[in-house]
Order: structure tokens, then C-alpha cells, then sequence
């Protein structure tokens, strides 16, 4: 299994790996939350001899090795459509399929039905649409969004050792994550700083609550504009289950094709589960 190739994209604002042959048709993949490109590092493996294509997986905008938005400046869901057509037209890709997880597919949900001629098709990882907010609570969530804002940023953690830093990943996660599936991440994401200390990379505004979400109404509405046929591969631990919202966001998504696989929410990255996943996709696109 060769390594993959480190690319920097969007005039050096956006880093990436990239998996599979140059000349191959291109897949894009996203992460998600507090993640990285490293995500994909045993799927895309799987998956680029046996469908002859190339995965590149980028680094969102203030996660691993991308740069962090300016000063001033927030995370918003909808920011980061930005980096995939960004990446897009640093690789000279006028439509491609969207390889995500997480929020990388509730990312990728926002492209397909914004722009739905830049996908050609949608491979989701325990992930549809984006994380939502009534509309009666709006206000509720602006307060917790300006109160989260206004207080003054701490310093990354430090850790001694690489051990550490994966124990603090699988400890004070938000959904579950064993030290073997998160290690790639997190040796992704650190970085020494002037005292030999191991830091993380990350940029410590993801961690702030959002300003301002869209509703139900909204995000259903934007899976029903969703042309691009789709492939929503779930965790049995993940986290869409059946929940009445997941319900409503499968049936408003007109192509969903749904596989419920063993695993949890990171099952792509999971050792004993990834082989699943990669063959649940290979079969998926040798229907098409």
C-alpha cells in the first residue's frame, strides 16, 4: 500500500492528500468536525486500485494542515462549500463525487443542492444534511453563539507524546472513538511547538457554538434539491439511526440508496470495519 501525496490547493490555503493514479478519474473527500484528511486513510486505499480512480482528501480551513480563517472570522457550515469549489477548480474538476463523512456530508448536501452540476454523485458516511436548530429557538441559539464568541480563546492543550494526545482524542470526543481508529487523525493534527511540546493543529474558534443554524425546514428542503443520485453508508452505532429526522432526510433525498453496515460513526476509519465500507461502494458503483 504506497503512501499517499501530499497537495496544497486553493493557492496554498487548502492541504490535501491525495490517493491513486494522477490521470484517474477524481474523487473529492471531506471529513468531518475536528477532523482531517487522514479520515480516508484506510478507505481510500481500498477503493482506488479496484475503481481505478484518485481520492483527494482535503484538509478543511482551520482543521490539519490548512490554513485558519483570518481573524475576525467564523466557521460556518456554508463557509466551507467554499473550500470543496475552491479544491474543485484548483484540480480543474468541473464535476465530481463527493467522498464525505460527518460534516463533510452535510457539507457535500449544501454543493450537490446548491450547485448540483458540480456532482456528479454523493458516497456519505454516517452523515446527511447539517445540524439544525428549531426555528422557534433562533434566539436561544444566537445568545449561546455571541456569549460563546465573546470569551477569550485558551491555548491548544500540550502533550508529551503522541499516546497522550490520542488519549485526550478518544476521552473528550464527541461521539465514540477507540486510540487505533483515531491515531491517524491525531498524529495528522499535531504539531511541536517552541518547547518541544506536541499541540494540536486545530484552530481552537471550530470549538465555539454556531451563530446561527438553518431548521429542519430548511435542511429537508435542501435534500430534496439534491439531484445527484446518493449512497448514505451508516454506522449500526452511528449517529443517524432511526431517529424521526433521519427518516424525514432519507425520504426527502429522491436517489438514497442506504446501507446499514457494523461500526460506529468513524466506521470508515475503523480497522475491522473499513473492508465493509470499501466493498458496500465498490458494489454501489458497479451498478451504476
Amino acid at each position: 500500500m504506497s503512501a499517499p501525496q501530499e497537495l496544497t490547493l486553493a493557492n496554498g490555503r487548502l492541504a490535501a492528500l491525495s490517493w491513486g493514479r494522477p490521470g484517474a478519474t477524481t474523487w473529492l473527500a471531506l471529513h468531518g468536525w475536528l477532523d482531517n484528511a487522514a479520515s480516508f486513510s484506510r478507505l481510500a486505499p481500498l477503493l482506488v486500485e479496484r475503481l481505478d480512480i484518485r481520492i483527494v482528501a482535503i484538509d478543511f480551513a482551520g482543521h490539519g494542515l490548512s490554513r485558519r480563517h483570518p481573524a475576525g472570522t467564523d466557521y460556518a457550515i456554508w463557509d466551507y462549500t467554499h473550500d470543496v469549489l475552491d479544491a474543485l477548480e484548483s484540480l480543474e474538476l468541473t464535476q465530481a463525487t463527493l467522498l464525505a463523512h460527518s460534516m463533510g456530508a452535510g457539507v457535500s448536501c449544501l454543493v450537490a443542492a446548491a450547485l448540483p452540476e458540480k456532482v456528479e454523485r454523493l458516497v456519505l458516511i454516517d452523515g446527511l444534511g447539517t445540524l439544525t436548530t428549531p426555528a422557534e429557538d433562533t434566539a436561544k441559539q444566537l445568545r449561546k453563539g455571541l456569549l460563546g464568541h465573546r470569551r477569550r480563546s485558551s491555548l491548544a492543550p500540550s502533550y508529551p507524546d503522541i499516546e497522550s494526545a490520542v488519549g485526550a482524542r478518544v476521552g473528550g470526543g464527541v461521539t465514540p472513538i477507540d486510540a487505533q481508529t483515531a491515531e491517524p487523525l491525531v498524529v495528522r493534527n499535531l504539531a511541536r511547538d517552541e518547547h518541544g511540546h506536541l499541540r494540536l493543529r486545530t484552530d481552537g474558534r471550530l470549538l465555539r457554538p454556531s451563530m446561527v443554524r438553518l431548521c429542519p425546514d430548511q435542511v429537508l428542503a435542501m435534500l430534496t434539491a439534491i439531484q445527484a443520485p446518493v449512497l448514505l453508508i451508516e454506522g449500526e452505532q452511528g449517529i443517524l439511526g432511526e431517529r424521526e429526522i433521519s427518516h424525514r432526510a432519507r425520504a426527502a433525498v429522491s436517489q438514497l440508496r442506504r446501507r446499514v453496515l457494523p461500526g460506529g460513526h468513524h466506521l470508515h476509519l475503523e480497522p475491522t470495519a473499513v473492508a465493509a465500507v470499501a466493498r458496500a461502494i465498490n458494489e454501489y458503483c458497479a451498478s451504476d
